[in-house]
């Protein structure tokens, strides 16, 4: 019979990309002690990567080296695996959406969850955080434009408005209006504005 550390590399590389490797999803093939004793062997080698505690990613062998998964899949999958919302951060969103030429220097995504540090190799993710109107729409424009507007602030809003308008589509900006509710006054007021002189 082969080895554990060869059962779960094969395991694991019938995976798709970023997805996790938790030590409960392997007991199937071996006792807790043993598996994670085998993916700590593994993460110590570098044919798995350990991106947090109790979570385990595999590499890929590209033309240029061992690359990790990319990190936008590793937010997808975590984000189910753990039940949490995690969207880009304020500074990103701005970026994309062209208020701002400003490349973060960090990758921080705001979360549902506690705050935690996601290694891949030398990339690190910073998980952050935020309250609930900061999560909203994710994955969707509105939800980008609702976090670059926290990110400019209140004195930058109007300005930063009419570029969102341009960008956005009419639902999407519809769906930006729809949010207001939840909105610190400073955002939900400028919005119903824009909305007003549709």
């Amino acid at each position: 019979m082969a080895s554990l550390p060869k059962r779960i590399m094969e395991h694991a590389e019938a995976l798709p990309e970023a997805a996790p490797i938790c030590p409960g999803a392997l007991l199937h093939l071996g006792n807790r002690p043993a598996v994670d004793q085998a993916l700590s062997r593994l993460a110590r080698r570098g044919q798995l990567l350990r991106v947090h505690r109790g979570v385990y990613m595999r590499p890929f062998l590209t033309e240029f080296g061992v690359r990790p998964p990319s990190p936008s899949k590793v937010i997808e999958s975590l984000s189910a695996l753990w039940g949490e919302t995690i969207v880009p951060s304020g500074g990103a969103s701005a970026n994309v959406l062209g208020l701002t030429k400003q490349v973060p220097i960090r990758s921080v995504y705001w979360t549902s969850g506690p705050r935690r540090k996601l290694r891949l190799f030398a990339i690190v993710l910073e998980l952050r955080h935020a309250p609930r109107w900061q999560l909203v729409a994710p994955g969707r424009p509105a939800g980008m434009a609702v976090r670059a507007l926290a990110w400019v602030g209140p004195h930058e809003i109007e300005e930063s408005l009419d570029i969102i308008k341009r960008e956005l589509s009419e639902d999407d900006l519809m769906e930006l209006a729809a949010t207001r509710a939840i909105l610190p006054s400073w955002m939900a007021g400028p919005l119903s504005t824009l909305v007003s002189h549709g």
